[in-house]
């Protein structure tokens, strides 16, 4: 049997990014139509979407009023995005050094990123730094213990991911000064498959 090449997250997402809207509809199915009703109206409000990848939610976001800012380790994945749409800027940098000012944004979110964190601490501290007071903080948390397969030009690849415990996701936010609002549990069956918290600074 071929052995799967595992990458980082730049580089895996880089080769995956031509192909990665085709995932969309599974990647939708973790929410469950459940996370941006959360934010309520978000019209001309600043958001950083961070882990933004081919712009799944930044699209969303900017349709509903909002000023995006995206965010990715991956320019592949970033320049996707901008063929989509151009009037949501996109920013190459990595989300444990958040390259923006302290309290620039009114909104940060992050879906299907803190998987490819060993430890969310450094980012979850980070996104407090940027928000504004009173600020909101979106993140989901996917339970995924084995790393699925991506199709890409270069053949079948998996990038590196790492299992969080919701108790354990809620118990950083909590240690660093985040109030939690809102936390939903997406089940199937009786499976948890993704943990949506909305927490505020």
């Amino acid at each position: 049997m071929k052995k799967i090449k595992v990458f980082d997250s730049e580089k895996g997402y880089n080769l995956a990014a031509k192909e990665y809207d085709k995932r969309k509809t599974y990647l939708d199915s973790f929410e469950k139509k459940q996370l941006l009703p959360l934010l309520g109206d978000i019209a001309h409000k600043k958001i950083l979407d961070v882990g933004a990848g081919t712009g799944r939610l930044s699209v969303e976001l900017q349709k509903l009023g909002a000023e995006v800012t995206a965010l990715d380790v991956s320019e592949e994945m970033l320049g996707e995005l901008k063929r989509k749409n151009k009037n949501i800027e996109t920013v190459v940098g990595d989300a444990e050094k958040l390259q923006f000012e302290n309290e620039t944004f009114d909104i940060v979110v992050a879906a299907f990123l803190i998987v490819h964190l060993k430890d969310p601490t450094r980012f979850f501290d980070e996104v407090y730094r940027v928000l504004k007071n009173g600020g909101k903080f979106l993140v989901t948390n996917i339970n995924q213990k084995d790393p699925p397969k991506i199709k890409t030009s270069a053949g079948e690849i998996v990038i590196e991911s790492f299992y969080h415990r919701p108790e354990k996701v809620r118990g950083i936010l909590e240690s660093l000064a985040f109030g939690i609002e809102k936390e939903v549990i997406v089940k199937e069956g009786e499976v948890w498959i993704n943990q949506i918290v909305l927490a505020r600074k």
